[in-house]
């Protein structure tokens, strides 16, 4: 059974829902120290005038403060606007409504934390796009200790016989360890084509919404990456820390 491991994030990528399409079991790693400036609470958009941020407010309480325990700010009205500038920027998209959907369905339950209102919006995308992988929480499992010895720990109380790993990983991920416990190891790889999209030259590293507002239903037949033996003529593109 092949698993994959990792933090929850805030409308993300393709690249993100591609990747829990390839494990048999997918575990969101939210049990971990919560941090700033990440993907966690925000996601970016394409613009007229280039890319732009959306963010979700937080409380940032301490250092030591987990993604599952860190609390949204909701004194300030951040989903409207949101939605508004996501409207404003894909207003000529032939299914911007799909897109903004889903947002409403998730915005409809005030979830307490990021963490929450994340997982939210990631099994309701992945029920659009007909991924079918089952989810597990890590703090479910109960595991302690620092990164591969966690992922070892997390493989094990799963039952799993291999790991599918983000490319950027391989700077700390001690692939001998896994090896040692039975492990299988693969990581995952990120080159994409090119799908229809508004605003200039294309970009692929921004929120999913902007496949669904382009594409709509046909957005599942876009979220595939090439295999590294297959022939490129696809986008291939540099992927920050934790995906």
């Amino acid at each position: 059974m092949k698993v994959g491991i990792i933090q929850s994030n805030y409308i993300p990528w393709r690249g993100y829902f591609d990747f829990i399409d390839d494990v048999d079991l997918f575990v969101i790693h939210d049990d971990l120290q919560y941090t700033k400036g990440d993907w966690r609470n925000r996601n970016q958009i394409k613009t007229a005038t280039g890319i732009n941020w959306l963010t979700v407010p937080v409380k940032y309480q301490k250092t030591a403060q987990l993604i599952q325990d860190t609390p949204i700010d909701h004194a300030q009205k951040w989903q409207l606007a949101h939605i508004n500038k996501f409207t404003a920027s894909y207003f000529e998209a032939p299914y911007l409504e799909t897109a903004i959907a889903l947002w409403r369905t998730a915005f409809d339950h005030q979830d307490a934390t990021i963490s929450e209102l994340n997982i939210r919006l990631i099994h309701l995308i992945c029920d659009f796009l007909d991924i079918k992988t089952p989810f597990v929480h890590s703090r479910e499992l109960q595991v302690t200790g620092t990164k591969t010895d966690r992922v070892v720990q997390i493989l094990k109380r799963v039952g799993a016989t291999s790991y599918l790993s983000g490319p950027t990983a391989k700077a700390y991920l001690d692939e001998s360890l896994l090896h040692e416990n039975g492990f299988q190891l693969e990581y995952k790889t990120y080159q994409y084509e090119a799908y229809p999209q508004l605003h200039g030259d294309f970009v692929n590293y921004v929120t999913v919404l902007d496949l669904i507002a382009n594409v709509g239903d046909d957005a599942k037949h876009w979220l595939k990456s090439a295999r590294p033996n297959e022939a490129i003529h696809f986008e291939a593109i540099a992927v920050p820390a934790n995906v």
